[in-house]
């Protein structure tokens, strides 16, 4: 928990990026009684909530499950809530908490420049405009830049082609021939909307998914009655135990690979599909060759239904290119077309990035993360002080909430921030020891995870190593609770004191 907040410094804090992360920083730091700009690039907040408008979007983290911990929502239509609802839910945060008032739209972070001396970044705008503060909470998400996929002749369609998060709502899809390439969540939950809408629906498949069966049921009118009246019956569904124990299953599975989770993981998965797909050609070319969960498990309720519609294709064949008037395969098939949608995914490696952030003696981002993106658990990078990320490099990803997540990390920084509010220190980052060891942990334990297990998979590094939390979802709440001040360098009027105290908190801990 953050101190009292009289303190002697009042310090002034950047966010970047109005999505959830980046509004959960404003609440708490208004909460504090605290000033803060959030610079946000789009015209509205939400991030991925707001890029994303595609038929069929739904959050695959049940909905009161996916809902700030302060902020129980009773107003959700289903177990699994709709894209538009989680944005709009979001913009209520935002005017309840009084946070709107802080954001700059329109304005995308080009450059940050820590001024060692004065122990300041500077944050310079697109449009030129610069400003100075004390600490920059970086909120930027990771799957906010498109990818597009480099085959020839895209450019040539002549329908409308575009990607996912680039919804074109003039493209033609009621009785038209659609093609979508990608199947990975976005592309599923695409299949699954707007299957029954079109003439043909040729789904181009690189590699086929795992589907993990949940359930899906809206919620009516008088469970929403109830849920206003008591919030303990929101908590007992986000704290249920069929949802908690699927979590610890799911990570413990995927750290003990060949234990008894991943092999209940992969037996349900498995039997979903034998069950479920009638045909045994259709059957073959929806089975993966890789282990479940290996990429990123799908959560569907319809999509094994939904691909046996006789309007759907699935081709599994190589593509040779796109032409005007559709696609040719490597074997000569060609799939005429009037629509072709890209769910092809996003850079995963970005973050903050493409804007430039300069630490310590000139040294860049890009340059430190010239093998791979990396952070402190996540949280922050050596030689960068007072630069804080959320859901940043190495951190948990997986089938659960990244609000959870991003809530206790917030916990875990408030209590740096506390340092710098109190005035022991004027910086804060870790020590390039403490990171080179995180890192040579995380990795080695990465590599032995589901996700090193042979596929490939935006989870993976450019070197092949998964950039995830290799640990538990237990071990990252422990990790969360409190930092290891002797893992960071505190530097300031009052270092010295700052160190000595951790010493001492460090002496206190063991002998507890």
């Amino acid at each position: 928990m953050a101190q009292d907040k009289q303190t002697t410094r009042k310090l002034r804090y950047a966010i970047v990026g109005a999505g959830m992360a980046g509004l959960l920083a404003g609440v708490k730091l208004r909460q504090n009684g605290e000033e803060f700009t959030l610079f946000e690039k789009a015209d509205k907040l939400g991030g991925t909530w707001r890029e994303n408008r595609y038929p069929g979007l739904t959050c695959d983290v049940p909905a009161h499950a996916y809902t700030y911990s302060f902020e129980p929502y009773p107003e959700w239509k289903a177990y699994y809530a709709a894209g538009p609802e989680i944005q709009a839910y979001f913009e209520m945060v935002a005017d309840k908490y009084d946070v709107r008032r802080s954001i700059r739209f329109g304005c995308e972070v080009a450059g940050l420049v820590w001024d060692e001396a004065a122990s300041e970044w500077t944050v310079t705008l697109a449009n030129g405009e610069s400003h100075r503060f004390d600490v920059v909470i970086a909120a930027s998400g990771v799957l906010h830049h498109p990818k597009t996929p480099p085959i020839e002749g895209l450019d040539t369609f002549a329908g409308h082609a575009f990607h996912t998060a680039r919804w074109d709502d003039d493209a033609p899809i009621d009785g038209a021939r659609v093609g979508l390439i990608g199947c990975g969540s976005t592309g599923v939950q695409i299949l699954t909307a707007i299957n029954k809408r079109v003439e043909k629906l040729v789904h181009f498949q690189r590699s086929p998914q795992w589907i993990m069966p949940v359930p899906q049921f809206p919620y009516t009118d008088e469970d929403r009655a109830a849920f206003r009246a008591d919030p303990a019956l929101m908590d007992a569904i986000r704290y249920h135990e069929d949802y908690i124990g699927a979590i610890r299953r799911f990570t413990d599975g995927i750290t003990d690979i060949d234990g008894p989770e991943m092999a209940e993981i992969e037996e349900i998965c498995r039997v979903n599909l034998e069950n479920s797909i009638r045909d045994p050609e259709l059957r073959e070319k929806l089975r993966p060759d890789y282990r479940a969960a290996c990429k990123r498990l799908i959560y569907s309720w319809c999509f094994y239904e939904e691909v046996q519609n006789p309007s759907v294709y699935v081709e599994t064949g190589r593509i040779a290119r796109v032409e005007p008037e559709g696609v040719r395969m490597v074997d000569g098939m060609f799939h005429p077309l009037d629509t072709l949608i890209l769910a092809t995914g996003f850079h995963a490696d970005r973050f903050i990035r493409p804007a430039t952030v300069t630490g310590e003696g000139g040294r860049s981002l890009d340059e430190a993360w010239a093998t791979r993106p990396t952070a402190y658990y996540a949280l922050s990078v050596p030689h960068f002080p007072n630069l804080f990320l959320l859901n940043g490099p190495t951190g948990p990803v997986g089938n659960f909430s990244l609000i959870d997540i991003a809530e206790r990390q917030w916990d875990y920084v408030e209590q740096l921030l506390d340092r710098l509010r109190a005035g022991e220190v004027r910086q804060i980052a870790p020590t390039a020891e403490a990171h080179a060891d995180y890192e040579e942990r995380r990795i080695d334990a990465a590599k032995k995870t589901i996700f090193g297990s042979g596929c490939t998979s935006w989870y993976l590094d450019a070197e092949g190593v998964p950039a995830s939390w290799p640990w538990s979802y237990d071990a990252f709440a422990d990790a969360m609770r409190a930092p290891v001040f002797a893992d960071y360098g505190l530097s300031g009027p009052s270092s010295a004191q700052a160190n000595a105290a951790s010493s001492a908190q460090l002496e206190e801990e063991a002998s507890a």
